[in-house]
């Protein structure tokens, strides 16, 4: 298991079906090594609060393996020939992680790297940001199907992580996974 990417973003405003909203969901890449703090990545920022950030909501981890699922929707929905091109951070993850899916998380969960330790929370839940932010209506609609979610972790040890560090999985209680935990909060996008 390994970071493959580690991604930041800066809130702004954006126009979503003629509306101004403020959005951090674009994350772009930083090249070294990134402070974890209890509360996120150093420099990164979250538009609302309310829903995004926290003790709790501090990084948003993706398993880089779902990548392809989402440009291939990208092609059937058209967008291939505008924007081909989807880098790690594009779903909005501060970590692009390979080697563990959803369907291998728990809530409690503990992931160790060498000088930091993030404790898996809960699965993200997509809001109408995400089909802009991936230029399609039905974005979220594919996730809650998919349960290609990704998952939150808390900072349980501050530290400094590295792109290409690995890291070593420590099994918390395992009483409630992740793919649980999203179907029960996706029940309503499945309509």
């Amino acid at each position: 298991m390994q970071i493959q990417g580690i991604q930041t973003g800066t809130a702004r405003k954006v126009l979503i079906n003629g509306r101004a909203v403020m959005t951090a969901i674009r994350k772009t890449e930083v090249p070294g090594p990134v402070t974890a703090q209890p509360m996120g990545l150093a420099s990164d920022e979250q538009a609302d609060p309310s829903v995004h950030g926290g003790l709790e909501k501090a990084v948003y981890a993706y398993p880089t393996e779902h990548y392809g699922f989402w440009q291939d929707l990208r092609v059937q929905a058209g967008l291939a020939r505008i924007d081909e091109a989807l880098p790690y951070g594009s779903l909005g993850e501060n970590l692009s992680l390979q080697g563990l899916l959803e369907k291998d998380v728990w809530v409690g969960d503990v992931l160790e790297f060498a000088d930091c330790t993030l404790r898996v929370e809960q699965p993200r839940e997509p809001c109408f940001k995400f089909n802009a932010a991936m230029g399609f209506n039905t974005a979220v609609k594919a996730m809650a199907q998919s349960g290609f979610c990704g998952f939150y972790l808390s900072v349980q040890k501050p530290g400094t992580l590295r792109p290409g560090e690995s890291f070593v999985l420590h099994p918390g209680s395992r009483s409630v996974s992740i793919p649980e935990r999203f179907q029960a909060k996706m029940f309503k996008h499945m309509r």
